[in-house]
């Protein structure tokens, strides 16, 4: 059979699913095409914009039946922001689907079995939640803009309140952008590589009420960067520091590996679980405060410590899993490959008086059979990777090293499926899995995991 549409064709899909990227998922004669903004339960006039040999992709033209999920997006923004893509869908709906989407990819990617999935722990209030923003800088019509990346480009959406930004954030997006613009700073070219403003940097600490502002700049110096952080201090009282990050390398990746303070401290404190943590600019944090309580309960309950059990907590961040852990260990080692997050992490540790966790900076795949040659050797290890996973090399010094519990924590759950299965074929039982929507109204969702060593 052939494939039975075509670019530029307009094809009536009824939608069934929705995909991991949340693109409804339907069939047009036999055919499957992924629609953008398309949620099951729809009946969608869409136009085929890509074919491939097995499926094609289609944008809608219009909604001839609504699915019950569907609302009204309360941000002005939805459709056109690459942001969030799910804001159109009531909230219990994302959850399902978001469940749903842990369920499909443990039984497709990762062949696990008899596993028990718990029901999705929602956010009670699931706006404003995020205490992290990388606004990218451009220009259009010969003015600077900042906000948001369009959905699969690189062109800017000028926006000046982001739904689930932490207002904090939004105040510093605006005042920024005036300060700036004020001074004269030229703004980043993309194209041409040329320009300074590339992306302003916010994080704000709930818990403090304090707030940072990174500059990112293509070049070595900012023309009058010192007034330009008095002004931005002067005009957001929450501002205790204002830093400047150097990235001249062409590409996605947002800050550089050089940043400088230009007012302030080089550095915010934040409290999660009851522990006061420093967080600088390159620090990695979870971005939701509050469902960061919940997931780290989970991975304090699955671990399950009586104060015997030597902890490996891998990807360490600055610390706050481990240090949160460290109480009912009787010792935790924390490995991460970001020099001035183990830096955050070790000052965490003394402000906080735990003496019992240390930390150790490196590719945990580097790092952790250094340890395990030493004689160090895990009775648990909780393992929080980005969204790539765990290398390979990794999963086997952690299986071969035999630690009663691996606790997971995963915001991608093909990528956590995956390593499961490796797992499960080296002695581990996935025991349970715990959902927990860290990521309101976007397709993304974080699990935390139990596996036991079955041997």
């Amino acid at each position: 059979m052939g494939v039975p549409v075509k670019i530029g064709q307009q094809v009536m899909v009824p939608v069934h699913g929705i995909s991991h990227e949340a693109e409804g998922v339907g069939r047009c004669e036999g055919f499957t095409v992924f629609v953008p903004d398309a949620l099951p339960g729809d009946t969608v006039l869409a136009e085929i914009i890509s074919v491939k040999p097995n499926y094609a992709r289609a944008l809608i033209r219009d909604v001839v039946v609504s699915s019950p999920d569907r609302i009204t997006p309360p941000c002005p923004y939805f459709g056109e922001c690459g942001g969030c893509q799910l804001m159109h869908a009531s909230y219990a709906a994302q959850l399902r689907y978001k469940e749903e989407q842990v369920r499909a990819a443990l039984q497709r990617i990762g062949g696990v079995e008899n596993v028990v999935v718990k029901p999705i722990i929602p956010m009670s209030t699931p706006y404003n939640y995020r205490n992290k923003a990388q606004f990218p800088v451009g220009l259009q019509a010969g003015q600077m803009v900042m906000g948001c990346y369009k959905r699969r480009s690189h062109e800017i959406v000028p926006v000046d309140n982001c739904l689930i930004q932490h207002e904090a954030s939004n105040a510093a997006l605006i005042v920024v952008g005036e300060v700036v613009a004020r001074f004269g700073v030229s703004t980043y070219e993309e194209s041409t590589h040329t320009g300074l403003l590339r992306h302003v940097l916010v994080r704000h600490a709930v818990a403090s009420h304090e707030t940072m502002v990174v500059l990112v700049i293509n070049g070595e110096t900012l023309p009058l960067a010192g007034d330009i952080a008095r002004e931005i201090i002067v005009r957001l009282p929450s501002v205790v520091s204002v830093q400047l990050n150097i990235n001249r390398k062409r590409g996605n990746v947002i800050l550089g590996e050089e940043t400088r303070l230009l007012q302030g401290r080089d550095h915010i404190l934040d409290e999660i679980a009851g522990l006061k943590f420093k967080v600088s600019a390159r620090s990695f944090l979870q971005v939701n405060p509050v469902q960061t309580e919940v997931l780290y309960g989970k991975v304090r309950e699955y671990a399950a410590l009586t104060g015997r059990e030597n902890v490996f907590d891998i990807y360490s961040g600055v610390g706050t899993i481990g240090l949160a852990l460290a109480r009912d260990a009787r010792h935790v080692t924390g490995i991460e490959i970001v020099r001035e997050a183990i830096a955050d992490a070790q000052e965490n540790a003394r402000q906080n008086g735990i003496t019992n966790a240390s930390f150790v900076v490196g590719a945990a795949e580097d790092v952790v059979p250094e340890l395990i040659r030493a004689g160090q050797f895990p009775h648990v290890c909780v393992i929080d990777p980005p969204r790539a996973g765990c290398d390979e090399r990794l999963l086997e010094v952690i299986a071969a090293a035999r630690p009663e519990r691996i606790v997971y924590v995963s915001c991608n759950p093909s990528t956590l499926a995956r390593d499961l299965r490796y797992l499960s074929e080296r002695g581990y039982r996935t025991v349970e899995v715990q959902p927990v929507d860290m990521f309101p109204h976007t397709c993304h969702v974080e699990c935390c995991c139990l596996l036991m060593r079955t041997g």
